[in-house]
């Protein structure tokens, strides 16, 4: 059992601040890790609706905005199709997952988790131009 700190930086060089996330087993594939994740930011998203997502992957029907992803119509996501999408971004390579220093590159690939575990999802920025 360990808390797995998530934290998203771009190739532009943006680090966000982080969150943490409790895990009870001592191992999970990097699907299941992103699931969780998905399912935590959806969760309190859906508690509150503030207006602006800000998670892993781009909602339907929403607009890039400042700090996340705004809805056009005020509405619960739903976890299940966020989760499906941010696997399908990994998958097109929407981002990277670097567990530590090491980066995984198969959904299936276990990741151990320990106290302190640092998960970092890299976006990747389209370059302009090219």
């Amino acid at each position: 059992m360990g808390t797995v700190m998530f934290v998203d930086e771009t190739t532009s060089g943006d680090r966000g601040t982080g969150w943490g996330l409790v895990i009870d087993e001592g191992r999970l594939t990097l699907r299941e890790l992103i699931r969780r994740r998905v399912f935590q930011e959806v969760a309190e998203y859906n508690s509150w609706t503030p207006g602006v997502f800000q998670g892993l992957v781009q909602p339907e029907d929403t607009e890039r905005v400042l700090n996340g992803y705004a809805l056009r119509t005020p509405r619960r996501i739903d976890p299940e199709a966020q989760s499906e999408a941010a696997l399908k971004a990994f998958a097109g390579n929407g981002f990277l997952v670097l567990v530590g220093e090491h980066q995984v590159t198969e959904l299936d690939e276990e990741i151990e988790v320990t106290l302190g575990t640092e998960v970092t999802f890299l976006k990747l920025v389209a370059l302009v131009g090219g």
